[in-house]
C-alpha cells in the first residue's frame, strides 16, 4: 500500500510538525516504511529529525521546480525505515514559480504518482497557512490529519480548515477524506482541556482519534536534540502518547499492510 496523508491546520503551534515527526518514528520502529515530506519552508521537521544545515542540494524544493528528481532528493534519516524530504527556506519562493505553471496545484502529487516509492506512508507537514503549497500537499495527499490543539480557539480555527478541505475536495482533489482529528497539547488538570476534547467528539465523533497528546516537557525538548520523542525519552507521556497513537494506525491499516495493497 501506498497512502499518503497531509498534516495539516491553518492554525501554527498546534503540534503538526511535532505529530508529523513522532508518528512517522513510531511507524518506522514497528517496521513499516515511511517518507516524511517537510512541506514547511520554516524546516521544523527537518531539523526535528537532526537533517537540517546539509549542502548537498538535496530537498524538496529542487524535486519541486524539476532541478533533481524526487526519489533522489530523499535522504535518510538516523532511523530504520524513516526517509525524509528535507525542507529549504527557499521552498518560500517555490509558491511565486509554482504559481506561472498550468498545474500549479498539482506539483507535488504529480511527482510524487511519477516517482516508484516503496513506503506504506508519505506524510507531508504542510505549513502553517492557506498557501499555494498547503493546496499542492491537499492535492496530493488521499486524507488529512488535523491536530488540534485543547483550547478554545482551535475549535474556532477547525471550523475555517474543514471548508477549505471542503473547497478543495470539491474543485480540485474529489477523493480527499479526513483521515482523523487528533486532540493535542491536553493538560488533563483543567476542565477546559477536557471540555474541548468533549466537544470534538461530541461533533466529529469517530474522526476524532482515541489517542490524546497531552502537553509534555519532552514533547518540547526532543527537536531541540534533533530526536523524535521515542529516541530522547521513550519512557515518556508524550513517547506513549505517540506510540498509541502508531496503534490505532496499525490497527486501522492492518488488512492493507498485510497483503501489501
Amino acid at each position: 500500500m501506498r497512502k499518503v496523508i497531509a498534516i495539516a491546520n491553518q492554525k501554527g503551534g498546534v503540534g503538526k510538525t511535532t505529530t508529523a515527526v513522532n508518528l512517522s518514528a513510531c511507524l518506522a520502529r514497528a517496521g513499516i516504511r515511511v517518507l516524511l515530506i517537510d512541506f514547511d519552508p520554516q524546516g521544523n521537521a527537518t531539523s526535528g529529525l537532526g537533517g537540517q544545515g546539509q549542502k548537498d542540494g538535496k530537498d524538496v524544493y529542487r524535486a519541486l521546480i524539476d532541478a533533481l528528481p524526487l526519489p533522489e532528493a530523499i535522504v535518510e534519516t538516523g532511523y530504520e525505515n524513516l526517509h525524509l524530504l528535507r525542507s529549504t527556506p527557499e521552498l518560500t519562493g517555490a509558491q511565486v514559480e509554482l504559481a506561472a505553471r498550468s498545474d500549479q496545484h498539482f506539483v507535488l502529487r504529480n511527482k510524487i504518482r511519477e516517482a516508484s516509492l516503496d513506503f506504506a506512508f508519505i506524510f507531508i507537514d504542510c505549513p502553517p497557512s492557506l498557501t499555494n503549497l498547503t493546496v499542492n500537499a491537499l492535492c496530493a495527499a488521499d486524507s488529512v490529519l488535523i491536530p488540534i490543539q485543547c483550547e478554545y480557539y482551535s475549535l474556532e480555527g477547525l471550523t475555517e480548515l474543514l471548508k477549505t478541505i471542503n473547497l478543495v475536495k470539491e474543485r480540485l482533489n474529489p477523493g480527499l477524506e479526513i483521515e482523523g482529528i487528533l486532540p493535542t497539547m491536553c493538560d488533563f488538570r483543567t476542565n477546559l482541556s477536557k471540555q474541548v476534547v468533549s466537544e470534538v467528539r461530541r461533533y466529529f465523533g469517530e474522526r476524532v482519534f482515541e489517542t490524546v497528546i497531552p502537553r509534555s516537557v519532552c514533547l518540547a525538548e526532543a527537536p531541540s536534540f534533533g530526536k523524535p520523542v521515542i529516541d530522547y525519552d521513550i519512557r515518556s507521556q508524550g513517547a506513549e502518547s505517540y506510540l498509541l497513537l502508531a496503534e490505532e494506525f496499525l490497527k486501522r491499516y492492518r488488512t492493507e499492510l498485510e497483503l501489501g495493497f
